[in-house]
């Protein structure tokens, strides 16, 4: 029997899935989390054999709760399952160890598919998602690699909140220089302005 934990914030959704997979003779369902940190209680007890795993949610995202699993509970498998069909996102479930990627505009026929595959050992990502961002030796560009010591530093603050003059204040330097920062950073990584930037800052909060 395949033992499944599912941490998705949306109820309706979680509704279907366990509509689903309840009539499935070789999968059970032993937990549902709206959050990262009920889902980690999830698995401490009861250490699934497979946790469908969003990476937006409240208390603890996707990505934390992934890597946790992956330190402390080897034998529990994550696929991840979201809207995010972003280069970072599918990257970064990838590098803190989900053994598969689906979104959630998939026909949840594949769910099963996801987690069958994925309870053998195998990996299982969704075919929209382009196949060099499952490659494990590509090298991908981070904002390690990219950005300037001040610019991650000015980005920590961005994704804690921080207006413009609030960084300026916090960094003893002017708001034109905090300013300059920002343009740099969304030039660098290729973003569209300050909601991109602010976006990116919380996703990536874990990754500096």
């Amino acid at each position: 029997m395949i033992t499944v934990a599912i941490a998705e914030d949306h109820q309706s959704l979680v509704d279907g899935i366990e509509l689903l997979l309840k009539y499935e003779d070789d999968i059970t369902i032993i937990g549902m989390a709206n959050d990262g940190e009920a889902l980690i209680d999830i698995v401490k007890k009861s250490e699934p054999d497979i946790v469908l795993m969003d990476i937006k949610m409240p208390k603890m995202d996707g990505v934390t709760a992934t890597k946790q699993i992956e330190k402390h509970y080897p034998k529990t498998n994550v696929i991840a399952f979201s809207m995010f069909d972003q280069e970072d996102a599918v990257t970064q479930m990838i590098q803190a160890g989900a053994k598969g990627y689906l979104l959630k505009n998939s026909p949840l026929e594949e769910v099963l598919n996801a987690i069958r595959a994925v309870a053998c050992g195998e990996t299982f990502f969704d075919k929209n998602i382009p196949p060099d961002l499952l490659q494990p030796n590509t090298q991908k560009t981070t904002s390690k690699s990219i950005l300037s010591k001040s610019e991650r530093e000015i980005l920590v603050l961005i994704g804690e909140g921080k207006s413009t003059s609030e960084i300026a204040a916090i960094r003893f330097t002017a708001v034109s220089t905090v300013e300059k920062h920002r343009k740099n950073m969304i030039r660098k990584l290729g973003l569209s302005g300050k909601g991109e930037l602010l976006r990116y800052a919380l996703e990536r909060k874990y990754d500096f």
